[in-house]
């Protein structure tokens, strides 16, 4: 078997994932993800399975990739790289690995949301090369948290919401009645009243046809001025000219973000410059914690595909066994 081996955190984090992958007498070829199409259709045709983060896997690189392409199993539950429909015409299952960071997300949301109010980045900037900027912030407490998407990752989310004494409102089409009784949530039926009533929003949405762009010039101006926008999800999600235009006329108060619409980013990326935004390098699921539970499930997901047994956690409803 040779398989694709393209995700960073997965090769630079110690874990018993790397024990178990040698055991297997597989053939590694190993890369640094996430690819472009281009590098994927030099590598596609050679490789039994992909074993990837969020490599663009387009029906050219699954054309090339046949027909020994058998498997394709995703680090992490983000599929918006990987050409779902093709994979269902090409019979080849995607396996992908849900419920392994939704913790570490939601406390990089937080992250964001702290470091943005408190304006921590800033001002620690500041006091390293010897400014003593002492700006005056905002507390979290009483405002209204609106989460788009309350999955996992949105649960998360709202249960430490709650214990920072924040109102929370949320949308989601898979409505969990009973956790939302229990931490109190309101319920709204669309986007858009998330986006009208919200003093922080808080995206935990998949990227779709529905979402892309989402966050734009026409839905800002809906926005309370000064509203909070956190984005743990997708870069895309959010059209950055417009973030950008509204960060530097105040309509937005600050936007914290782990994912662009281009990763990674050339210098030049206006949101890498844009007042009141903290952006990191889509590092919200990699600490020490999480890597290893999402690389085991991945690889044992892989290792029970190829096996035909054992449990497998499949993306796209194709199982062969």
């Amino acid at each position: 078997m040779r398989v694709l081996l393209t995700t960073c955190s997965y090769q630079d984090t110690p874990g018993p994932h790397h024990q178990l992958m040698e055991s297997q007498g597989w053939e590694i070829v190993r890369e640094r993800g996430p690819l472009p199409e281009s590098r994927m259709l030099e590598l596609a045709g050679d490789f039994d399975a992909f074993l990837c983060g969020d490599d663009a896997i387009t029906r050219a690189v699954l054309l090339k990739s046949l027909p020994r392409l058998k498997i394709i199993s995703k680090y992490g539950i983000g599929l918006d790289k990987i050409d779902i429909p093709a994979t269902k015409e090409f019979k080849i299952p995607v396996l992908f690995t849900p419920g392994v960071n939704h913790t570490t997300v939601a406390e990089h949301t937080f992250g964001l949301l702290i470091g943005i109010t408190k304006h921590i980045v800033t001002t620690a900037a500041a006091a390293r090369n010897g400014e003593w900027l002492r700006l005056t912030g905002h507390e979290i407490a009483e405002k209204t948290l609106g989460i788009i998407g309350l999955g996992r990752i949105g649960k998360e989310v709202a249960i430490r919401a709650k214990a920072f004494g924040m109102e929370i409102i949320a949308t989601d089409p898979y409505w969990d009645d009973a956790f939302a009784k229990q931490y109190n949530i309101g319920r709204r039926q669309t986007m858009a009243e998330i986006l009208r009533e919200s003093d922080v929003i808080s995206l935990h949405c998949n990227l779709s046809d529905e979402t892309r762009g989402l966050i734009r010039r026409e839905t800002i101006a809906t926005m309370k001025d000064g509203a909070i926008v956190l984005n743990c999800a997708r870069g895309e999600i959010v059209e950055t000219a417009d973030m950008v235009e509204a960060l530097h006329s105040k309509k937005i108060g600050g936007y914290g973000t782990d994912v662009l619409d281009q990763e990674p980013p050339p210098p030049n990326h206006p949101l890498l410059s844009a007042p009141n935004c903290v952006v990191t390098p889509h590092i919200g699921s990699r600490t020490y914690e999480s890597v290893p539970r999402q690389a085991m499930k991945s690889l044992t997901n892989l290792i029970n595909a190829f096996r035909g047994q054992g449990e497998i956690f499949c993306a796209n409803g194709v199982i062969q066994r």
